[in-house]
């Protein structure tokens, strides 16, 4: 049988080159180019300008309760004023999904300076609300993203202030304090010594920073000595926390029973339990307080169950039992003042 040797040629052609050298051009586009699912990319929404002329808040949706899944807000602050600052202060309830090897991936509420493209801070977790923060110009940019996964409570509300600045010939400067007292009252207002030193010089807080840690020589006689610790030794920020940790706080306290009862017919065992009540001192109150003291701001009764024993009549042993008593406990404490007119 003969074969045409042109037809074989052909047919050999076709199963080198690819088929969609066969395919007219519009349909071999239309090919599938690999497996690969398509990941929808969920854009964000417009961002609401607010006008701070006064102190306001916000806040994610539903707070103090759990906030939605697939949520983007964006919030730009903005003061009339170019000379004007906005103070941004966290509600102490706040709780966003748990960070992922120390990074905010999915939930979380941040911190952005429109005029100069920086993030001030991103959060999120459980653990203690972020710290106060004073804006460098008179714009900030807040925003709030959640994913589809594991929404959490409460979310966050943020208290803004519109702060008033007099305007200097070579910075932006916040108004002097005309005291002593009234410096020590801005001071305390600060939780950290980075956030003070923005305040007071928000154009060149970093460099003075840096300078306080910056060694320097000084002569004393024919030696020198060196009159400043480096930066790592030193850690202000640390110094004031654990002052706040053991001063004026709920702590644990053993006390009995009867005398918290007033209970004169009965024997308790164990006779003394532990509690939490607020102790330490209130040394570091404001400067124009006459008396300070250590206060409960929030209490709590907690029951506690002991073994009660009281006497029978007629000289018999005594009668047992199994009791709830109701002990104060101090979830949160402050030091509160009392003026020379109390």
């Amino acid at each position: 049988m003969s074969v045409c040797f042109i037809c074989l040629i052909c047919s050999l052609s076709f199963c080198i080159f690819p088929l969609s050298l066969y395919l007219p051009l519009s349909l071999s586009l239309s090919l599938p180019l690999s497996h690969t699912p398509s990941v929808a990319v969920k854009e964000s929404q417009l961002e609401k300008v607010v006008r701070v002329t006064s102190d306001g808040m916000l806040h994610s949706p539903g707070f103090p309760h759990t906030y939605p899944r697939s949520t983007d807000l964006v919030w730009r602050l903005v003061a009339a004023e170019e000379n004007s600052r906005i103070q941004l202060t966290f509600d102490p309830r706040f709780g966003l999904e748990d960070p992922e090897d120390g990074v905010c991936k999915y939930d979380y509420v941040e911190v952005e300076e429109p005029t100069e493209g920086t993030v001030l801070g991103r959060w999120c977790g459980s653990q203690a609300a972020p710290s106060m923060h004073v804006s460098k110009g008179n714009q900030v940019r807040i925003r709030f993203m959640s994913d589809e996964y594991f929404p959490s409570e409460p979310g966050f509300c943020i208290h803004y202030t519109l702060l008033q600045q007099k305007l200097n010939e070579d910075a932006m400067l916040p108004p002097a304090p005309q005291s002593v007292e009234a410096l020590g009252e801005l001071v305390a207002g600060f939780s950290t010594v980075e956030e003070l030193f923005k305040y007071l010089e928000p154009d060149r807080w970093q460099l003075d920073l840096e300078e306080l840690y910056t060694p320097t020589w000084q002569v004393l006689g024919k030696s020198f000595f060196h009159q400043k610790k480096a930066r790592g030794m030193v850690d202000l920020n640390l110094l004031r926390d654990e002052v706040r940790l053991y001063s004026c706080t709920p702590r644990n306290l053993s006390v009995s029973v009867r005398e918290e009862l007033r209970r004169t017919d009965a024997i308790f065992w164990p006779s003394c339990l532990l509690v939490k009540r607020c102790g330490g001192n209130c040394s570091c109150c404001s400067n124009r307080c006459y008396d300070c003291h250590c206060t409960p701001t929030r209490v709590a009764k907690k029951y506690h169950e002991v073994l009660m024993l009281k006497l029978r009549p007629g000289g018999r042993g005594p009668q047992k039992s199994l009791t709830d008593v109701p002990l104060e406990h101090h979830e949160e404490c402050s030091c509160v003042c009392k003026n020379d007119s109390d």
